[in-house]
């Protein structure tokens, strides 16, 4: 997996990214990619939710392709955006969300906290808090969108709207859980290794249908 560390990028430059990115990876001119950065505020929401944009939202609001409901991104959120070959790796797009989810986990011990999945929900939870949320497209077999892991961000912004359909207090960041100061930039490292794991322990379960 190729992983680029990006520093912070603009949603709509990064959105950009992404859809050619995608188009590369189904002409199999670049290998599965991770885009790791962080975004300035932006609200982003899937275009099957039958949410509206509250008014007087004091971010921009982008309606995109991924699944899911809406969402805050900003300063102190590691963003991923795993451009895979859902197709060549013979997996499917929940499979593909459950890898992620495996990958945030093992980010989240690699930063001293014991972090899990919730049944019937979609995302990584820490001691009662959501800590970072999902949401992926697939076009032509190719997965992307993906995760927002809650470092040190500012929660404050949730309260403008219901994140992902839960009540605002329920997000949490990995510092305050901590309780000790963490960037994102320095969570990118441990993201960027237990990524490259997760899914290469899965690409080699199924080596019939593994690809460049």
């Amino acid at each position: 997996m190729d992983i680029r560390c990006l520093g912070r990028v603009e949603f709509t430059e990064a959105w950009k990214l992404q859809k050619q990115l995608v188009e590369d990876r189904g002409r199999g001119l670049i290998p599965d990619t991770l885009l790791l950065l962080e975004h300035p505020p932006v609200y982003t929401c899937g275009a099957s939710s039958r949410e509206t944009p509250p008014p007087g939202l004091p971010y921009p609001y982008h309606v995109i392709e991924r699944g899911g409901d809406a969402t805050y991104h900003g300063p102190g959120q590691l963003v991923g955006y795993p451009i895979v070959h859902l197709g060549k790796r013979g997996l499917g797009a929940v499979d593909h969300i459950r890898l992620i989810e495996a990958a945030l986990i093992k980010t989240a011990a690699r930063c001293g906290l014991q972090a899990g999945t919730v049944a019937g929900f979609t995302g990584v939870w820490c001691r009662g808090k959501k800590i970072a949320s999902i949401g992926v497209a697939v076009r032509q077999n190719v997965a992307y969108h993906g995760f927002a892991l809650n470092v040190s961000c500012e929660l404050a912004p949730f309260y403008r709207i219901n994140p992902c359909r839960l009540e605002p207090e329920q997000m949490g960041t990995l510092a305050k859980l901590a309780e000790r100061p963490i960037l994102a930039s320095d969570v990118s490292g441990a993201a960027a290794a237990a990524f490259e794991e997760t899914f290469r322990t899965a690409w080699a379960a199924a080596p019939a249908v593994q690809a460049a």
